[in-house]
């Protein structure tokens, strides 16, 4: 695993190195496991907007997480660390 140097915004970055993690990790996360976070452009079930200011925004997509971590005797494989 490769270590990258920190660039010096502060004195106590001056000489810090960190982990680079970028070959066991992929960028996006697997699409199969992620939902779209509606947004509702604050309105409310009639339609009418009863929050002003809400609106525009880039998409955004919430990853699916098993916290409970409950199922047993299935075979799995990592894929990529995320």
């Amino acid at each position: 695993m490769a270590v990258k140097k920190i660039r010096p915004i502060t004195p106590g970055q001056r000489f810090r190195i960190a982990p680079d993690f970028s070959d066991i990790t992929k960028s996006v996360p697997e699409k199969s496991l992620t939902v779209t976070i509606k947004r509702t452009g604050g309105r409310n079930d009639d339609g009418h907007r009863t929050a002003r200011y809400i609106g525009g925004g880039h998409k955004r997509r919430y990853r699916i997480i098993d916290f409970k971590r409950d199922k047993f005797n299935v075979p799995a494989t990592v894929e990529a660390m995320i």
